[in-house]
C-alpha cells in the first residue's frame, strides 16, 4: 500500500481522462468540417485542390509554434533519417491518401455512404490489434465495438442502390478507409516515442502531405475561382479545424490505445448526423436516432469499461 504508487495510478486515470474529452473535442471539430466541406464541394471547389489548399495553409500556420520554439526546433535537429522517413510516411498516408480520398469521395457520394465506410476502420484496427498482439482487446472491448456496428449498420441500411457514376466515389472511399485505418496505426507508433513532441509530428507530416496533396489537386483539377466566403472556409478549416484540431489528436494518441481512438473517432457518425439535420436540413427518422444512440452506448462502454473495476475494489492489492 504505497502512497506515492497510489497517487500515479490516480494521476494516470485522470490523465487518460482527459485525453478522451480532448479526443471528443476533436471528432465534434472535425464533425463540423464535413458540413464546411460539402458546401465548398457544392460550390465546385476542385476537391484534390480544395484538400490540398486546406493542409497546405494549416502547415503554414503550425510553422511558427516551431520555429519560434527552441525546444521544438532542438527536436526537430535530433531527428534521425528513420525520423524523417516514417515522418513522410505518415504525411502520405494520414493527409495526402486519406483526406485527398475523403474529399474526392464527397465530391461523388453522399455524407452518409461515406460515413458508413469510414466506420469501418475501427473493425480494422481491431483486428489488427488481435493478429499483431501490439494491443490487447478485452472482451467488453468488443462488446462495444459489436454495438457500436449494429448501431451503424441499423442507422443506415437499406442503402440505395448506387449509381454508376457513383462508382469513383466509392473507390475513393474504400481507399480513404483503408489508408485512415493504416495511418491510426502508424500515428500511434510515432506518437508513442516520448523523443518526438506531438507539435511536432503534426507540423512536418502535415507539411508533407499537405503540399504533395496541393500539388496533385492543382495539375490535375486547376486551382478554381475562390470567392471571400470559400476562402474563409478554407482559413477556418485549416487553422481550427486541422492545425489545432491535428495537433491535439496527435497529443491524445500518446495516451489512448488504436482501438480507443479508433472508436472515438466513430462518434463522427452520430455527430455528422446531427450536424447536418441542423444545417443541411437533412431530416433523422426514429430508426436513425436509434442506430445513432446504440453509437453511442457502445462507444461508452468501451471508453468506461477501465474505471469499473476500481469503483467495487478501491483498496490497492498489495
Amino acid at each position: 500500500r504505497n502512497p506515492k504508487s497510489i497517487m500515479n495510478f490516480e494521476k494516470k486515470k485522470s490523465s487518460h481522462l482527459i485525453a478522451i474529452l480532448q479526443a471528443l473535442f476533436v471528432t465534434f471539430l472535425w464533425s463540423t468540417s464535413w458540413v464546411l466541406i460539402k458546401i465548398g464541394l457544392n460550390a465546385n471547389l476542385p476537391s484534390l485542390t480544395f484538400a490540398g489548399l486546406r493542409y497546405t495553409l494549416a502547415f503554414l500556420c503550425l510553422l511558427p509554434l516551431v520555429f519560434f520554439n527552441q525546444s521544438h526546433l532542438q527536436s526537430i535537429k535530433n531527428l534521425t533519417k528513420q525520423n524523417w522517413l516514417e515522418l513522410f510516411l505518415l504525411g502520405v498516408l494520414f493527409y495526402a491518401i486519406t483526406q485527398g480520398a475523403q474529399f474526392l469521395s464527397l465530391s461523388f457520394l453522399p455524407a452518409t455512404t461515406l460515413t458508413l465506410l469510414l466506420n469501418l476502420t475501427t473493425i480494422t484496427v481491431a483486428f489488427y490489434s488481435i493478429f499483431s498482439k501490439h494491443e490487447k482487446t478485452s472482451t467488453i472491448q468488443w462488446g462495444g465495438i459489436l454495438l457500436s456496428i449494429i448501431g451503424i449498420l441499423f442507422y443506415f441500411l437499406p442503402l440505395s442502390s448506387t449509381q454508376s457514376n457513383q462508382t469513383l466515389g466509392l473507390i475513393a472511399g474504400i481507399v480513404g478507409l483503408l489508408a485512415n485505418a493504416v495511418s491510426s496505426i502508424y500515428g500511434r507508433h510515432i506518437n508513442s516515442k516520448s523523443n518526438i513532441n506531438p507539435l511536432v509530428v503534426t507540423c512536418i507530416s502535415m507539411g508533407f502531405g499537405g503540399l504533395l496533396l496541393l500539388a496533385t489537386g492543382i495539375s490535375t483539377q486547376g486551382f478554381g475561382n475562390l470567392n471571400t466566403n470559400q476562402w474563409m472556409i478554407v482559413a477556418w478549416l485549416a487553422l481550427v479545424n486541422t492545425a489545432f484540431a491535428f495537433t491535439l489528436w496527435n497529443k491524445t494518441l500518446q495516451t489512448l490505445t488504436a482501438v480507443e481512438s479508433s472508436i472515438i473517432n466513430g462518434t463522427m457518425l452520430p455527430q455528422i448526423a446531427i450536424l447536418a439535420w441542423l444545417f443541411l436540413n437533412e431530416t433523422l427518422s426514429e430508426k436513425e436516432i436509434f442506430g445513432i444512440s446504440l453509437v453511442l452506448i457502445g462507444t461508452l462502454i468501451v471508453q468506461l469499461w477501465r474505471y469499473i473495476p476500481t469503483n467495487k475494489n478501491k483498496t490497492p492489492s498489495k
